[in-house]
């Protein structure tokens, strides 16, 4: 998603979508939107094996009870600054996805500009795992593959595609960068649903978090007829985005995913760029396209978005998925909008209303309620069962 993006990881979370964003469960807050998460603007975040309570997005590596850095015996002070760094790299990168989407999208082909930058992540990292551990770095069995197929279309074509579309587009259509991001924020509140929805039987408070959360959406997409009102059509194409990264970060922890978390969104975006090529090309986007026209500006946001976005953000949130708590890690979740928000007011002179600051506080508490509250639930699930 733009994060919803995206990726995520990437969110991707990726949200990313992205770049954004994931999915944000018991255990799995990271998955919220991204680009992505960017989030569904960022990249899909990693993939990991098993998911327990309720799990969000299975490309997350099972976090050890212990940062490996503290039982590598290196100085807290370093490790601290390490952390804060990486930390600092997620909220800011993942954040500024959506504003990159915005404006990649001035004169590039929303789809397929979105089809190219995955695709160009996908073969660096590719390339670089075949470079570090060998010939059979990608191997992976069918069933995964088909796995991490149907996850990266989710992710990245529904997800990171439908931010993409909705910041494009004519004025009456088109959302903010900062709208975009705020919406997308709603994920972990829908796997929350979609958790109940199989069973699972969240608390009182995270029921309170997610009727805040679906509050402020309320607010926020709500008709007023004034300046700076989101359109309600994109503002629902964002939803949708949010539904379909959500879907993906929840189903993700039932299937048979690779292994290793590089490896599988490695798929998962050689799935999700193949799937934005061929929607982008049923839109008619490839046709008449005259790349001279593309302006610079346009450009170099698509290589800020496939390098930053969806490899450096990446590495650094995989990296703090091992070395740092996950309550920690999470608070992306609820940052990567604030972020959105004022840069998107700073550098695009988006127009940030009382109502959209109402609706996304709303929100943004709503998301914060949920992370505070199922972390302790996952935590206190794990120690009944002995892991």
């Amino acid at each position: 998603m733009g994060s919803p993006p995206g990726s995520a990881p990437i969110p991707p979370v990726g949200a990313a979508p992205v770049d954004q964003i994931r999915a944000a469960p018991a255990d799995s807050v990271h998955a919220a939107a991204g680009e992505r998460p960017e989030s569904p603007a960022g990249v899909a975040p990693p993939a990991r094996p098993e998911t327990p309570a309720g799990s969000g997005h299975a490309d997350q590596p099972a976090a050890p009870t212990e940062p490996l850095a503290a039982r590598s015996g290196e100085p807290p002070t370093a490790r601290a600054a390490l952390v804060w760094i990486a930390l600092g790299i997620v909220y800011l990168v993942w954040g500024s996805t959506y504003l990159g989407i915005r404006v990649a999208v001035e004169t590039l082909p929303p789809l397929l500009s979105a089809c190219a930058r995955f695709a160009v992540a996908a073969g660096v990292l590719a390339v670089v795992l075949r470079l570090w551990r060998g010939p059979g770095a990608l191997r992976v069995t069918r069933r995964q593959l088909g796995s991490a197929a149907l996850v990266g279309v989710l992710l990245l074509a529904g997800g990171n595609g439908l931010v993409v579309l909705a910041e494009s587009g004519p004025p009456s259509i088109a959302v903010s960068s900062g709208i975009a991001a705020l919406l997308v924020a709603i994920v972990p509140l829908l796997v929350v649903v979609l958790r109940a929805g199989t069973g699972d039987r969240p608390g009182l408070a995270t029921l309170l978090g997610v009727s805040a959360g679906f509050a402020g959406l309320v607010l926020l997409v709500l008709p007023t007829g004034g300046a700076g009102a989101a359109p309600v059509v994109g503002a629902l194409t964002v939803v949708g985005a949010a539904v379909c990264w959500s879907v993906g970060s929840f189903v993700s922890g039932r299937l048979d995913m690779p292994r290793d978390p590089f490896v599988a969104t490695v798929y998962e975006m050689l799935a999700g760029s193949a799937a934005l090529a061929v929607l982008g090309a049923a839109r008619g986007e490839a046709h008449g396209l005259d790349l001279g026209a593309v302006s610079t500006r346009s450009w170099l946001a698509l290589g800020y978005l496939s390098v930053a976005g969806s490899l450096v953000a990446f590495t650094a949130y995989v990296w703090l998925l091992q070395n740092a708590s996950i309550s920690l890690v999470a608070t992306y979740a609820y940052v990567n909008p604030v972020v959105a928000v004022s840069l998107g007011a700073l550098l695009l002179d988006e127009s940030v209303t009382g109502q959209v600051l109402l609706g996304g506080a709303v929100i943004v508490l709503g998301v914060a309620l949920v992370v505070s509250t199922e972390r302790p639930r996952a935590r206190a699930t794990r120690e009944r069962a002995g892991t």
